[in-house]
């Protein structure tokens, strides 16, 4: 089968032929319908992003979804056939969080193995382009709002970075309530998506009047929550500076520069916070799966393009270059 390996040591990609593997005892083979092309799949050919293991070479992609083609010994209540989507990541026997084609082989090929207890239903409308991306591109930035920030009806809010994750921020935003939901891109077909998604005002970042503009929309108050999903160092020293008293900024977009607070008195005065982030945990992508059956979510508008698994080393260009805006491009063996 076709599967795009990544061999960690030199950094070099390839979409290689590659034996189907055989599903063990607790797993299955997952025949692969759909796979997301994401900014941490980047990183991780970049260098950026190390696996947790001493894993030397893997298959990569942790936005899976497809059909059960094959189950291994022992496993029960589930059928060929049947439509699913892969959980970005498992715990290991030490409890550590391994993450699907990062410490071990994900989803940019023909079949992947999965352990049973990461398979989640998906409902027969819901098309495997679209189900792919919710492990991550909707439940990282899903969990960053509901459980890392707890964002509440009325607040307002920022979001830095309106790409895969950040355009998915503000319909999740608006989904609970929060207003204003305002969003910073230095691209203007970003910050017009924003507006498209929901977004009361969308902002360039090197604007200088980005904390005026920001304070007079949230009358005087300021942010109480700001999201970085763009991973950049200069992003959060400026979302620091939007923010309200006892105003949170959350991290989730990667990035190994240091972070830096240009006036640690006022924050420490504001009683502001910080907070990292990173992915979700199985009951966001349930609920998100819910969400999208009973039509409270639409994700058709963040499919950029769908292009052959043989094209992937092509698509990671396209993200590097931002060539088309991408929300998300999806590999299809």
């Amino acid at each position: 089968m076709l599967a795009g390996r990544l061999t960690y040591a030199t950094g070099a990609f390839v979409v290689d032929d590659v034996p189907v593997p055989e599903p063990g005892p607790g797993q299955v083979l997952i025949k692969v319908e759909a796979a997301g092309v994401c900014l941490s799949d980047l990183h991780l050919i970049e260098g950026m992003l190390k696996p947790a293991t001493s894993t030397e070479v893997v298959t990569l992609g942790h936005e899976v979804a497809g059909t059960v083609h094959a189950l291994g010994p022992g496993v029960t209540g589930w059928q060929p056939g049947a439509r699913v989507l892969l959980h970005a990541g498992e715990l290991s026997p030490a409890g550590a969080v391994l993450t699907r084609g990062v410490d071990y082989d994900g989803g940019w090929a023909e079949y992947a193995l999965a352990s049973v207890h990461t398979l989640v239903p998906i409902p027969d409308d819901l098309p495997f382009e679209q189900a792919a991306i919710i492990p991550d591109a909707v439940s990282t930035p899903w969990a960053a709002i509901t459980a890392t920030a707890a964002v509440r009806p009325a607040e307002a809010v920022g979001v830095w970075g309106a790409g895969g994750l950040g355009a998915h921020a503000v319909q999740l935003l608006r989904l609970v309530g929060a207003a204003p939901i305002v969003v910073v891109d230095p691209l203007p077909g970003a910050r017009q998506r924003g507006l498209d998604l929901g977004a009361d005002l969308a902002l360039n970042p090197r604007d200088d009047t980005l904390r005026e503009q920001i304070l007079a929309e949230t009358g005087g108050r300021g942010l109480a929550a700001a999201f970085d999903f763009a991973g950049v160092a200069d992003v959060r020293d400026q979302a620091v500076g939007c923010l309200g008293a006892g105003g949170r900024l959350v991290l989730v977009g990667l990035t190994d520069q240091p972070l830096t607070i240009t006036n640690g008195t006022a924050f420490s005065y504001f009683q502001q916070k910080i907070f990292g982030h990173y992915g979700s945990v199985p009951a966001h992508i349930e609920q998100l799966v819910d969400l999208t059956r009973r039509r409270r979510l639409d994700l058709r508008r963040s499919i950029s393009d769908v292009v052959p698994l043989a094209d992937a080393g092509k698509a990671v260009e396209r993200l590097h270059t931002k060539e088309g805006d991408p929300v998300r491009i999806i590999l299809r063996p």
